[in-house]
């Protein structure tokens, strides 16, 4: 427990640092790929009540469909800000609290679709985290995550292996978690699995 604690606070710490520099950071990507696959998320929520975990600097707030009650939640205090500020300049009416998603503080059953976009990657025990999510999202409700994780390529997810702790160690992401592996051992049933950019990105759709 105490090792997870540890890894928790780092991680933070370092969200917190890179904050002021994240965009900037992501700007390369987010113009070639990540923002197109982000459109995608006004289609696939279903409410009225969505929830989105890691919600960083608020990156898909412009993609929340207007009729949903949408809460976006995020454990880096200085990431949360720099959301509630693009939220603010873009008129939005998302609720935002700083939380874990191994430790949510909502009630069974309380949305009707939960997401997240490159998170996983970071949560310190995914496993736990997507339990969460499961336990807080109502039956017949919908995960919907877009991920990089390790390619199945043998080559490819040894590479990733080895280039693993400079990645978190700078970043705070991990790039070869075995993140469909984790969603199945969380509970969820996979509906959707579409592969981005050959395997490393994917998105997915599950139910609980």
């Amino acid at each position: 427990m105490k090792k997870t604690s540890n890894r928790r606070l780092d991680i933070i710490r370092r969200y917190n640092r890179l904050a002021w520099i994240y965009d900037w950071l992501e700007a390369p990507m987010e113009w070639l790929r990540f923002a197109k696959w982000r459109t995608r998320l006004s289609d696939r929520m279903v409410g009225p009540r969505v929830l989105e975990v890691g919600v960083g600097t608020g990156k898909n707030l412009p993609y929340y469909p207007q009729d949903v009650d949408a809460v976006a939640i995020d454990f880096s205090h200085r990431m949360l800000a720099k959301a509630r500020k693009r939220g603010l300049s873009e008129g939005s009416k998302v609720s935002f609290h700083e939380m874990d998603v191994q430790d949510l503080k909502f009630p069974e059953h309380s949305f009707d679709t939960v997401f997240a976009t490159f998170v996983f990657c970071s949560v310190p025990d995914p496993v736990d985290g997507l339990k969460e999510l499961r336990r807080v999202c109502k039956p017949g409700g919908r995960l919907i995550l877009l991920e990089h994780m390790r390619p199945g390529n043998l080559f490819m997810g040894l590479l990733f292996d080895l280039l693993n702790p400079i990645v978190v160690r700078i970043m705070g992401a991990n790039i070869n978690r075995r993140t469909m592996e984790n969603i199945q051992k969380a509970g969820w049933h996979i509906q959707v699995e579409e592969h981005l950019t050959s395997d490393i990105v994917r998105w997915v759709e599950a139910r609980p």
